[in-house]
């Protein structure tokens, strides 16, 4: 019998001083230091690099980074980055019932948002070949194509941690986000 890989979370000391410092950031910034962020570092770079994916420059507002995040995480089928964006989607101001609306890839409550939401669903879903309707509600909806690279950017970066915790299933250290 094969035992399955046990993928565990490298501690504040097991990690390199640079790293070391971002842990010590994290942890007063978010109050801990998540899992996922933490598995980042067993690689030298991967960490930093991701931050710094993460924190860049965006045309995209909070709110719509967000909903890119959702709709990504819950396609991917990610529990983790559902759960984590969950609570980040509530602290930029959506309601519990808009977060279950844009994991389901829309966003009744606001016509821009919607259309944001439906693109990325459509984007994600198709592998980069978003359907012409979704395209067009996008940019018929005030976004411009600066605006789309960035929502590929924003759904790039959430692969990368969709896919690193769907292949690790660490630890959810993150109220669960309810199923849908």
């Amino acid at each position: 019998m094969i035992s399955a890989r046990v993928f565990s979370v490298p501690t504040r000391d097991e990690v390199s001083s640079r790293d070391q410092a971002i842990f010590d950031s994290l942890q007063k910034s978010v109050g801990f230091v998540p899992n996922l962020y933490a598995y980042f570092a067993k690689n030298e770079t991967a960490l930093r690099d991701y931050l710094a994916l993460q924190n860049r420059k965006s045309t995209l507002s909070t709110k719509e980074r967000e909903i890119v995040n959702l709709v990504t995480s819950q396609i991917n089928g990610c529990r983790y980055c559902q759960a984590a964006h969950t609570v980040l989607g509530k602290m930029a101001g959506f309601t519990d019932a808009q977060v279950l609306d844009i994991r389901r890839g829309r966003a009744p409550f606001d016509a821009k948002f919607d259309a944001l939401a439906r693109f990325v669903a459509s984007m994600v879903e198709n592998r980069g070949k978003a359907s012409e309707a979704s395209r067009e509600a996008f940019f018929a909806a005030g976004y411009t194509e600066a605006n789309m690279i960035d929502v590929v950017i924003a759904a790039g970066d959430k692969l990368i941690s969709n896919y690193i915790h769907n292949l690790t299933e660490l630890e959810i250290d993150f109220p669960l986000a309810e199923e849908l």
